[in-house]
Order: structure tokens, then sequence, then C-alpha cells
């Protein structure tokens, strides 16, 4: 099971109830990130995630029995930024769980889009808890803190992830009293972040171009949207 070192340090009282995680591999665990709520945490403190690293993290961590990606699509588009994650993701050990979303113009006249999916997680949080001894979730959400309740009534202990680094605050407090622990996204970075490595060598050629040689192909999508979208209250 995790532990948690409870002690903080008097000078940090915001920072969580736990911020080292320690493995024992017997425990069962279960990761749900919410995708647009991860995206935007993760930009927001400065860094992209790496989804093959943060699957690779869990797994040393525990018995990871599955995890999940929720995400909204707009079905409206003909092509959609998130389609190659969607589909990294689904072949590369998550279970993909997407909706549609809704766009609308908002009173300023500027494009929004909106696409809640904690139902759909607190569907497969609840049906998945028998089968657990420890629920990961990405999401500041306060709307989720009924589900960790429910969840914890079951003995199952309830971690959330999110960030109180950023400002203002992209968890909110309901949430991050509710659950059991609490770890700031940034104290994550260093274990899920993409590493590059730099190239020897970069000729340009007569544009000013990279070589099409030496172009890398992102093996893991780290940038799921060009554009960042409206995350929903």
């Amino acid at each position: 099971m995790f532990t948690y070192n409870a002690a903080a340090p008097m000078s940090a009282p915001l920072i969580s109830k736990a911020t080292t995680l320690q493995p024992e591999r017997t425990e069962r665990l279960a990761v749900f990130i919410d995708g647009a709520n991860l995206y935007a945490a993760s930009r927001t403190l400065g860094f992209d995630v790496d989804y093959k690293n943060l699957l690779a993290h869990f797994r040393k961590q525990a018995y990871l029995i599955r995890a999940y990606y929720y995400t909204a699509l707009l079905e409206t588009e003909e092509y959609s930024p998130l389609r190659p994650l969607v589909d990294w993701l689904g072949y590369n050990g998550y279970s993909v769980v997407t909706k549609p979303a809704k766009e609308f113009t908002d009173a300023t006249g500027r494009r929004r889009v909106k696409g809640s999916v904690d139902i759909e997680m607190a569907v497969d949080v609840f049906d998945l808890a028998p089968h657990l001894d420890h629920v990961v979730i990405f999401s500041g959400d306060g709307d989720l803190r009924r589900l960790v309740e429910a969840v914890q009534r079951r003995g199952v202990r309830v971690t959330v992830i999110s960030s109180i680094r950023t400002q203002p605050a992209m968890i909110a407090d309901e949430l991050r009293r509710q659950a059991d622990a609490f770890i700031d996204l940034s104290e994550l970075a260093e274990h899920i972040t993409r590493r590059q490595v730099e190239p020897r060598q970069r000729p340009t050629g007569s544009m000013g171009s990279s070589s099409p040689k030496l172009a890398a192909v992102r093996a893991t999508p780290a940038e799921p949207f060009r554009e960042t979208p409206d995350l929903p209250e």
C-alpha cells in the first residue's frame, strides 16, 4: 500500500497531506485522468505530460489494475487535434473514454467548448472500487467530492492529484479536504515529464527548416491540444 509522510514543514501549511509515495506492489491501484484538467494544470505549471512515463511511474508504485483517460471531442470537426493522442493512449495501456463536446458562443462572441467528463469518471470509479485498494484521480473538480466520499466508505483510499501552486489553485478546496491524500502535480513533474535529448547536429536546408530526416517523431504525444480549450466550470 502507498504510505505517506504526513509531516509537513510549518512554513508550508498549504502543502498536501502527503507528498511521498513509497511502493508496495501488492496494492491494487487504478488511475483516473480528466484529460482537459491535467493538460491545463501541467501547462500552467510549465511542463508537458509524457503519458508513457506516467503509466510507468504508477506501475512501479503498485499493481496497476487500470488507467483511464477521459476527454470530450468535438464531433462537428472533421479533424480533432485530440485524435492522435486518444488513438495513441488506446494502443498503449490506457482505457480511453470519450464523449461529445458542446460548442457555443458566449456573450462576447467568443467560441467556447464545454464537455464535462465527471459522470463518466464517477461510474467507472464506483464500478471498479470493489476490486481496488487505492484510487488515484487526476482532477481538481469539486463536483467529485461526493464520489470520493462514497468510494472511501467502501474502504478504498483516494489520492487526488492537481495543483495549489497555480494562481488561482486548480483544485477545489472541498475535494482536497475530502481526499485521503493530495499530491501537487508539480511534485510528480520529474517522473511524468517528457525527457528530450539534445540532438548532436541540426543542419538546415536552403529554406532554413530542419532536415526532414532529423525531424524526430514523437513516440508519446505530449501536447493533446493545439489550442487550449475552455475547461468546464
